[in-house]
């Protein structure tokens, strides 16, 4: 099967399975949502949601939260994974947005990633998730799916790698959807240690199950 007819199957399943796909992180502007990602890395997006909504009425924008010391903001955070340095970044980056971008969030890869603690993932989904652009953010799940699917080639070795090809063969205007797709199909289905192989719906089109059952 040719990798682009490979992903139109894809699209086509998705778009019937999920059809109104969102983050699972709860936010409600620009703001909250890059602080939410900014607190997702290595840790559950419901974690994250448990402390986030105390937090964000505390510190309802980027103005509030540059006033905040790193110290008074792990008082919030200090349940989720890496708290010291996640207060650390949310203080420094507030502050970047007031000093530089008004206290707004920037719309563009190359500004998003020049606030402290924001990696070209973190950027990737605000970008899609806000602004409606084309991005993807390639976290574990999606490098995972998308290996054993076969939708990338076993030389792409690293998040962007993955990410270039994906956005290569991806229609443009599926992407922002594409990510939510192969990250919710990672989280629940095609997991880490036990993927549910058995539950999926487009294990036809596998490499991962041929590998394991070739007669598949």
């Amino acid at each position: 099967m040719r990798k682009e007819e490979k992903y139109k199957i894809l699209v086509d399943y998705f778009e019937k399975e999920m059809p109104d796909v969102k983050p699972e992180l709860h936010y409600e502007n620009a703001f909250q949502l890059l602080v939410a990602v900014i607190l997702s890395a290595q840790c559950t997006d419901r974690r994250v949601n448990m402390v986030t909504p105390e937090l964000f009425r505390r510190f309802p924008s980027a103005v509030e939260m540059a006033l905040a010391s790193p110290e008074e903001l792990y008082g919030y955070i200090k349940s989720i994974s890496y708290p010291n340095s996640k207060a650390d970044h949310l203080s420094k980056m507030a502050s970047r947005l007031v000093s530089d971008f008004g206290g707004e969030v920037p719309d563009t890869l190359e500004q998003l990633v020049q606030l402290p603690g924001v990696g070209r993932k973190t950027a990737n989904v605000v970008l899609a998730v806000i602004w409606g652009k084309s991005a993807m953010a390639v976290d574990t799940h999606i490098f995972r799916v998308s290996h054993r699917l076969g939708l990338v080639s076993d030389k792409c070795t690293t998040p962007f790698s993955v990410e270039k090809e994906l956005m290569r063969y991806f229609p443009k205007d599926k992407i922002p959807d594409a990510h939510h797709w192969l990250l919710l199909h990672g989280r629940y289905v095609c997991q880490s240690r036990t993927p549910k192989c058995e539950k999926c719906g487009i294990r036809k089109l596998c490499s991962y199950v041929k590998k394991k059952n070739p007669s598949v």
